[in-house]
């Protein structure tokens, strides 16, 4: 049933990349809880949705919107909105939060360091070379 539900797919889009596009974005709306336009006759979600592509019940432009908004990275915000602007500013005190926290552990590792560069230059400060006649002298 699947391959002629394709083949009448394609009358209606008729590349089949894009095809395969539709029908995936249609798909995962579907297990996301949109309504099915369709009898489900015991079919799978993809094949769900090859069949309401085939038979006009849901528009193949509106499917493309959806998926080229759902690959976008960079969305258009409506500056209207305030809770998206409250969520930024929360997110930006977090980071700010999560970089001072990460400044003091570092400069804690670089004073420890410190510490230890201290002690081992302590250490070798009380050596001193010793050559052949210094040893024959033994005023060691």
């Amino acid at each position: 049933m699947a391959r002629v539900t394709v083949e009448d797919c394609i009358e209606k889009i008729p590349n089949r990349f894009d095809l395969v596009l539709a029908a995936a974005q249609r798909s995962r709306n579907i297990t996301s809880g949109n309504p099915i336009t369709l009898d489900r006759d015991n079919d799978k979600n993809p094949v769900v949705a090859l069949r309401e592509i085939a038979e006009d019940t849901i528009d193949p432009n509106i499917l493309r919107d959806e998926l080229i908004k759902g690959l976008q990275k960079l969305t258009y915000q409506d500056p209207s909105t305030n809770e998206e602007e409250s969520e930024d500013e929360a997110n930006e005190e977090d980071i700010q939060e999560t970089r001072n926290m990460i400044s003091q552990e570092l400069k804690e590792i670089s004073s420890s360091q410190e510490s230890e560069l201290d002690l081992k230059s302590n250490l070798n400060s009380g050596f001193q070379d010793v050559d052949d006649a210094l040893i024959k002298s033994e005023e060691l």
